[in-house]
């Protein structure tokens, strides 16, 4: 840094009363050290850069275990084990049983290293939890927002038990005598716990829903005690009320059509001596109907175009008349006197 010379001149060069001389102030401004204005991290990035490279290494391995064993610590002491549970969203579920698995769960771990995703599924397992999301509260609590599962259906089970099922085809607990019952219960569930049969279950269950929503439409239901599902492609319903011994049989389309039609055709032949001798009504062919009779026999119906009904009747067994629909003992006898009233003309010529 150069210096700056001030000179300053007092008087002039021939003041009065002698000679007059000029003094001469020189300022040197004092030398700023640098390194005083540095913090203290640049100073220590400083110190670290003249270290070597494997000193550095060293550094960081002991400072990363210094740190993990902080860690450990911190999350055995007896400040993070679980002394709240807090639960929300639970209605059906059981409380006490959503608690103590939480306090089982995270007993062993506390709640600074509790594993939160293993203790959502574990709290899904139970009955009525379809989620459950999982928070921590530091330092000793757990927090648990659940989401229920909905009863969408009543199944009777092959022991003659009524369960809630919902959507996902879970079983969900006993209907109570409290609960409001249904129009209609599903028969013909799979109660082997194997996730295949789950699945089909869940179609069930879709088809069930399906069912209702067409019936309740077309003001049918309460008509109906329950359907059977066993076979999907193959939908049956067993009446309700004074109709309770009569099977309807839907076969796999159309099935509010044909629940429609098979009522209309029992309310017919109510009216007739056949009446109380009705079994089930098949309308798997579509729109002709087969009534079966209690004595073996059927009567086929069939619309015709101006409203009116047509009948057969003839005694089969009641599988047979699902299976075939045969030309009745007149048309065959009307083929056989034909064909003899023919044989003589032909002897004559």
């Amino acid at each position: 840094m150069r210096e700056q010379v001030i000179n300053q001149k007092v008087g002039n060069r021939s003041g009065i009363g002698g000679k007059g001389k000029g003094s001469a102030v020189a300022q040197r401004p004092v030398r700023r050290d640098r390194e005083s204005g540095l913090s203290v991290a640049a100073r220590l990035r400083n110190v670290v850069g003249y270290l070597p490279a494997a000193l550095k290494i060293g550094l960081a391995i002991v400072i990363g275990v210094l740190v993990f064993l902080g860690y450990r610590a911190a999350a055995a002491a007896s400040f993070f084990q679980v002394k709240s549970v807090e639960t929300r969203g639970i209605s059906r579920a059981s409380n006490e049983s959503v608690v103590a698995a939480v306090r089982h769960d995270v007993g062993e771990t506390g709640v600074w290293r509790a594993d939160l995703a293993a203790l959502s599924a574990h709290l899904e397992k139970l009955p009525w939890v379809r989620t459950a999301v999982v928070t921590r509260v530091l330092p000793n609590g757990i927090r648990v927002r659940v989401t229920e599962r909905q009863p969408r259906l009543v199944v009777r089970t092959a022991a003659g038990r009524f369960v809630w099922v919902d959507d996902d085809a879970v079983v969900l607990s006993e209907m109570l005598p409290s609960d409001q019952t249904p129009n209609f219960f599903l028969r013909g569930w799979n109660e082997d716990p194997a996730e295949t049969v789950r699945t089909e279950n869940v179609e069930r269950v879709k088809k069930f829903i399906e069912l209702q929503s067409d019936w309740d439409s077309l003001g049918l239901s309460e008509r109906v005690s329950e359907v059977n599902l066993l076979d999907t492609h193959d939908v049956r319903a067993q009446l309700a009320g004074d109709d309770s011994q009569i099977e309807v049989r839907l076969g796999a389309q159309d099935l509010g059509q044909r629940l429609k039609k098979a009522l209309s055709v029992l309310d017919s032949q109510r009216q007739t001596s056949r009446g109380p001798l009705i079994s089930y009504i098949d309308l798997t062919q579509g729109k002709r109907a087969i009534v079966g009779l209690v004595s073996g026999t059927h009567v086929t119906e069939s619309a015709e175009q101006n409203g009116e009904a047509s009948t057969e009747a003839k005694a089969v067994s009641p599988d047979e008349s699902i299976r075939t629909n045969k030309p009745t003992d007149k048309n065959a006898k009307d083929s056989k006197t034909r064909n003899r009233i023919k044989k003589p003309d032909q002897k004559r010529t």
